[in-house]
C-alpha cells in the first residue's frame, strides 16, 4: 500500500478526485509500466536507490508525471520485491569496527606527505588485512542496514502492466482515503460479502436497512479514530479492494481539504476499479480465531457458529460475530468489539437494548472500558484474548426455557 505523503488529491467544487490513470488520456503510461516492470525482473543485486533512480528517469521526459506518482510507481514496486536486510546488526559492528581502527589514522588524505603521512588507501588495505576481507566487500556491507543501499533479491511483481496500473490506481484510492473522517456503502446484492468484510478488517460501523434488499453501512473513518489510529487506517485501507471485489454498491466518504473544508468522494461497483483480492480469510485477527479454536465446535451443549445471521428491528439491523446454538433451540447472540471509540460504544449499547428480545453478548477490550464502570451482565471484558470461560459462564445463566 501507498503511504499518505504519496496521495494525489484533486478538489474540485466539493468532491475529491484521487489520481487516476485511464485508458483513454494514459493510454502510453503502458510504455512506462513496462520499462518499469522490466528494470526491477532484471535488478537483483542493484540497490534499491538506484532502481528508484531509474524508475525515475523513465518517467523523467513525461510532462504529466508528479513527483509524488514516481515515488508511489517506486514504493509500490518495492512492495512486490525482497531486498536483502541486516536483522542481527553486521552492518552496525561492522561500521564500529572500521570506524574505530580509521580513527587511530586521523586525518586521512588522498597523497600522503611530511605532515599528513597516512592516506586513506593505505588504511583500507590494512582494514582489509586485519578483517580478512578484501575492501570492495567490506565497503558495500558499511551500509546494508540502511534501505537505500539494500540489494534487490527477487521481484514477485505484477504479471501485466496492466496490473501494475491498476494496482496504482487502487493505492491512490486507498491513500485518499487514510484522510477520510466518515465513509457510507450502500449495498444491495452483495450485502452479507461487504458486511463480512468491513466485520474482517475490524471497522467501527453502524448498519441500517435502507430498503427490502439494500443496506447502509456507516463507517467511522481513520480521522475519527482516537486510539490506535495508524493500525485502523491500515485496516480501513485494506477494506477498500475488499470492497471492490463486490458486487451492487455505492460509496460517498468525506474528508479534510486543505483549505479547512470538507469534500466527497464517491464510487460505485460500476466505475471500473479491478480489485486484486483473493478470497478473504474466515477470520480477521487472532482475537476471533483463538476463541473459535478454543471453543470447538461444541461445549456444554452450544453449538458455536459464525453464520450471517441478519436481525431486524424497525431499520436497525444486527449482524453479530458468533451464534450460539442449543439443542432445546435457545439462541445467543456474540459481538466482539476491538478498535472503539466512546460514542462507538453507547451507540452498540442502543443497539443492543433496540435487540432485547434476543440474547445478545458484547465482549469489549479491556482498555474501552472507562475506570470505575459498571460493568453489564451480558459484557464481557477480555484483555488480549477472549477466554472460553467467562463465555461459557454467561451462557450458563441463559434460562432453561427456550430463548
Amino acid at each position: 500500500m501507498l503511504r499518505g505523503e504519496h496521495a494525489i488529491i484533486t478538489f474540485d467544487g466539493g468532491r475529491a478526485f484521487p489520481d487516476r490513470l485511464t485508458r483513454g488520456k494514459h493510454a502510453h503510461y503502458l510504455t512506462y509500466a513496462k520499462q518499469m516492470l522490466a528494470l526491477y525482473r532484471s535488478g537483483a543485486g542493484t540497490k534499491r536507490q538506484e532502481l528508484h533512480k531509474s524508475v525515475a528517469n523513465i518517467l523523467s521526459r513525461e510532462p504529466d508525471c508528479d513527483p509524488r506518482r514516481v515515488s508511489a510507481f517506486c514504493k509500490l514496486l518495492d512492495d512486490a520485491s525482497e531486498f536483502a536486510a541486516d536483522p542481527r546488526g553486521a552492518a552496525a559492528a561492522l561500521r564500529l569496527r572500521v570506524f574505530s581502527f580509521a580513527a587511530k589514522y586521523h586525518p586521512l588524505v588522498t597523497t600522503p606527505d611530511k605532515i599528513f603521512e597516512r592516506s586513506e588507501q593505505e588504511v583500507k588495505g590494512l582494514l582489509a588485512a586485519g578483517i580478512g576481507r578484501p575492501w570492495q566487500e567490506i565497503e558495500p556491507a558499511l551500509y546494508a542496514d540502511v534501505m537505500s543501499f539494500q540489494p534487490l533479491v527477487s521481484f514477485a511483481g505484477y504479471e501485466t502492466e496492466q496490473a501494475f496500473l491498476s494496482r496504482y490506481n487502487v493505492a491512490q484510492l486507498q491513500a485518499c482515503l487514510y484522510r477520510a473522517q466518515e465513509m457510507t456503502v450502500t449495498a444491495r446484492s452483495d450485502f452479507k460479502t461487504v458486511l463480512r468484510y468491513t466485520k474482517l478488517a475490524r471497522l467501527l460501523h453502524d448498519i441500517r436497512r435502507t430498503g427490502e434488499s439494500e443496506y447502509r453501512i456507516d463507517l467511522s473513518g481513520p480521522a475519527s479514530v482516537l486510539h490506535e489510529t495508524r493500525r485502523y487506517g491500515i485496516n480501513f485501507a485494506r477494506f477498500i479492494p475488499a470492497l471492490l471485489s463486490c458486487r451492487d454498491w455505492t460509496m460517498q466518504a468525506t474528508l479534510p481539504t486543505p483549505w479547512g473544508t470538507r469534500a466527497r468522494v464517491t464510487l460505485g461497483s460500476d466505475d471500473g476499479y479491478t480489485s486484486h483480492l483473493p478470497a478473504p480469510q474466515e477470520f480477521d485477527s487472532g482475537i476471533e480465531e483463538a476463541f473459535a479454536k478454543k471453543f470447538g465446535d461444541e461445549q456444554e451443549g452450544w453449538k458455536l457458529s459464525r453464520e450471517g445471521a441478519i436481525l431486524h428491528e424497525g431499520q436497525t439491523t444486527f449482524v453479530p460475530d458468533f451464534i450460539f446454538r442449543r439443542a432445546d433451540g435457545a439462541e445467543v447472540f456474540m459481538e466482539i468489539v476491538g478498535f472503539w471509540t466512546p460514542e462507538y460504544l453507547e451507540g452498540k449499547r442502543q443497539t443492543l437494548r433496540r435487540f432485547r428480545t434476543h440474547t445478545v453478548l458484547l465482549a469489549v477490550a479491556h482498555r474501552s472500558v472507562r475506570k470505575g464502570a459498571k460493568i453489564p451482565p451480558e459484557v464481557i471484558v477480555y484483555k488480549s484474548a477472549l477466554k472460553v470461560e467467562p463465555v461459557l459462564e454467561a451462557l450458563r445463566k441463559v434460562g432453561e426455557s427456550p430463548g
